[in-house]
This record gives C-alpha cells, structure tokens and sequence, in this order.
C-alpha cells in the first residue's frame, strides 16, 4: 500500500516535468499555479509513505538505502513548499520536479528496499540526527537548483539568446540572494546534524564521520568565499551544483556504511 503512494506521487511531479516540457517546446511557458499545485499534492502523497512505513516500523522511516533517497525527495520539496512562494521562484517548481522525480524513480526501480531486523527501541537522537541531515540536504538542493537557474539566465543575457523561459526567471540578484539563504539554511541544518550525531550513546562509524564533516567543509568553504567575496556570484552558482553533487556522492557512502555496521 505504501508503495502505491508513492508511485502517485512520483506520477504528480512527473505532471510539473510534462507540464514545463510542453510549455516549452510551444515557446510559450506559462508556470501560473499548475507546478505548484502538482509540486504540492506530490508532497502531500510523500508524508502519507513516510507516515505508513514510519508506523509500520515505529520509527522514523530511514533504516536503508530506499527510505533516505525517498527521505531526501521529500525534504526537497518540504524546501521548495516553503521557500519557492516566498521568494516569488514560480519556476523553480519546473526545476524541482525532475530531480524529485530521478530520486524517487530510482528508489521505486533499484532492488534497495531490503528490511533489516530491528531488535531494539528507536533511538531519539539517531533519529534526529539522521533526518536534520536530510532536511539540510534539502536546503542544499534547493541552492543547486536556484544556482542552475542563476546559470541559465546569466548564459542567456550573455548570448543575448533570450528564450520564453528567461522572462519567467527572477532577476539575477533575488536569485543570488536565494541560494545564500538557502546554503546558510543547509549548513545550520547539517552543522545540528552532526552535532546530535554525538548524543546517539553510540560511536558512529569512522568513515561516515569523515563523509560527514568533509561536506560540512565544503559548504563552509562557499560561505566563507561568498562572504569574502572571493567568488563571485557565477563561482557561487556553480559550486552550489557540484557541491550538492559531491555531497549526494557521499550520501550514498554514508548510508552504504551505517546498513554495513547499524546503529541500534
């Protein structure tokens, strides 16, 4: 039953991806509330999966590789639910969606939903710890996002190519000033996720302390150049995507760890 939640509610985001392609390719790209509504009732068919599988477990639905991905999809539309209106990003939907809807594709495909035997309560602070980090992940999604958008519109302006899609872009500033909040939103996320990961009464596996930390100096790395001024907005833009993505790398290493050596 789970399952077939989460099926309609890939089929949701896959509408936003439909939507924009046909958009598109008409020239005539008109986001209006459509990527929005799907983007929301996608959502809303993720926190009834991760509420079934949760109760099912009785615990907080991140016990393999399958539930963190879907985990990581749901944070980033979370995110985006809460950050997309309120920076007035009414295309960032259209972004949105095809990553939301690669994750959970892959989760649905891919033979990783394999149950391990839970013998002891859950742990509160493993919990937490486990699901800030993913929240902070979406934040960083987020910013990847909004750093492709930055790219795009910039490569436009440059080659004086202006496409239908460029008139629905928000200007460069408000676009740059998204993906600082969004990074510096992620980065306390993931700064308390670390720091809980220390109350769990369990050591945690060394290569996923390292895994952890090292990501938490990248992203401390953009922000400190960002606010030094040593990269400029472009610079930002771009290590905001290969950032995510190098982090994403590692997301699959520090969970491969924990199922390797679990943590009651």
């Amino acid at each position: 039953m789970d399952r077939y939640l989460l099926i309609v509610s890939t089929v949701c985001f896959l509408a936003a991806v439909v939507h924009t392609a046909i958009e598109l390719r008409a020239g005539v790209f008109r986001p209006l509330r459509f990527n929005f509504f799907a983007v929301g009732l996608g959502f809303i068919f993720q926190t009834a999966f991760l509420s079934l599988r949760g109760h099912e477990l009785e615990r907080c639905p991140l016990t393999n590789l399958f539930e963190v991905f879907i985990f990581l999809a749901w944070s980033v539309a979370a995110i985006y639910m809460l950050v997309g209106p309120g920076y007035r990003l009414s295309l960032m939907g259209a972004f949105t969606a095809p990553l939301v809807v690669v994750l959970q594709v892959f989760a649905l495909i891919a033979p990783i939903d394999i149950r391990h035997p839970v013998k002891l309560p859950a742990n509160p602070w493993l919990e937490f710890h486990a699901s800030i980090s993913l929240l902070a992940y979406g934040a960083f999604a987020l910013a990847c996002i909004a750093g492709v958008m930055y790219l795009v519109q910039e490569r436009q302006l440059k080659t004086h190519q202006l496409h239908s899609i460029f008139y629905h872009l928000p200007p460069l500033s408000d676009l740059f000033a998204a993906i600082t909040r969004l990074l510096w939103w992620g980065f306390a996320l993931y700064t308390l996720g670390i720091v809980s990961g220390f109350f769990t009464g369990h050591p945690l596996p060394r290569p996923q302390v390292v895994a952890a930390i090292g990501i938490w100096l990248l992203y401390a790395a953009i922000l400190q150049g960002r606010h030094l001024r040593w990269f400029a907005p472009k610079r930002v833009a771009a290590l905001c995507i290969i950032g995510f993505s190098a982090a994403l790398t590692l997301l699959w290493g520090i969970t491969f760890t924990a199922e390797m050596h679990p943590i009651p």
